[in-house]
């Protein structure tokens, strides 16, 4: 009797003949992408942690602080120093430290806190300020104050936004009516307690206290630490930020 040989395609009892992908090779792109998935929502947790606690980076619009920064100017925000503010809670950590005079932050502007300004702090609660011909005083003394810069010395505009230091008048005997505040001539006034003032760098094109008014230390986010990149902006150029790099500003501290 001969072998009746067995055809290729066809199985012997007891024996697995393989039909599709093996269950393990099935999942393996599933797999990839859920270890893809958890690699990238641990980097997203990771970045708002950072840019929620410590470090936040921001850009210079404008030029009100000009002489220590400069339009085109991308800061890093130390946001733990004055005690970050907890997303969605209101509730802030401990501060390091509080704003000291001179020193340069980063605040929601209390007239619309969806914007971020950059000043220095020049007055804290309880200092008295006032202005003679731009040159600031504080608690009587006369400050020199060498990072200052006035592009337009021989103006000193006046209007009713600066009305609102009346209020905070420290001679209250002197009629608020006859009280005329302008731009380089103001005060004395009385910083309020949990409240800063604080004004531009560019003394002549600065939207600062003299016009809005007080600080609340609640809205401070933290102070800039260094120009981490910079260019020239200009209107002229498609990529400016590739063609008018500031290279010799890269790394400055910011003081």
């Amino acid at each position: 009797m001969t072998d009746t040989p067995i055809p290729p395609d066809t199985a012997t009892v007891g024996s697995e003949v393989p039909y599709g992908p093996t269950p393990r090779r099935r999942w393996q792109p599933v797999r990839a992408l859920w270890e893809w998935a958890k690699s990238m929502a641990t980097a997203l947790l990771l970045f708002f942690a950072v840019r929620s606690f410590l470090v936040e980076a921001f850009k210079i619009p404008s030029g009100s602080m000009e002489g220590t920064l400069l339009v085109g100017d991308f800061l890093l925000v130390n946001k733990l120093v004055y005690g970050a503010e907890v997303p969605f809670t209101g509730a802030r950590l401990p501060a390091v430290s509080a704003p000291a005079r001179g020193d340069v932050i980063v605040f929601e502007w209390p007239e619309d806190p969806t914007k971020d300004f950059v000043k220095r702090v020049v007055g804290l609660p309880g200092d008295t300020l006032g202005m003679v011909d731009g040159v600031l005083q504080r608690n009587g003394q006369t400050l020199r104050e060498g990072y200052t810069s006035h592009t337009e010395p021989g103006s000193d505009p006046a209007g009713e936004e600066f009305a609102w230091q009346r209020r905070y008048l420290v001679r209250r005997a002197r009629s608020d009516v006859a009280y005329h505040p302008s731009r380089n001539n103001w005060g004395p006034i009385v910083v309020p307690s949990r409240h800063l003032f604080v004004l531009g760098d560019n003394r002549d094109n600065s939207l600062d206290s003299r016009y809005w008014g007080f600080v609340p230390d609640s809205m401070v986010k933290g102070r800039p630490m260094m120009v981490y990149f910079s260019y020239v902006p200009d209107s002229a150029k498609t990529v400016p930020f590739l063609t008018n790099v500031r290279w010799q500003r890269l790394g400055t501290r910011v003081r």
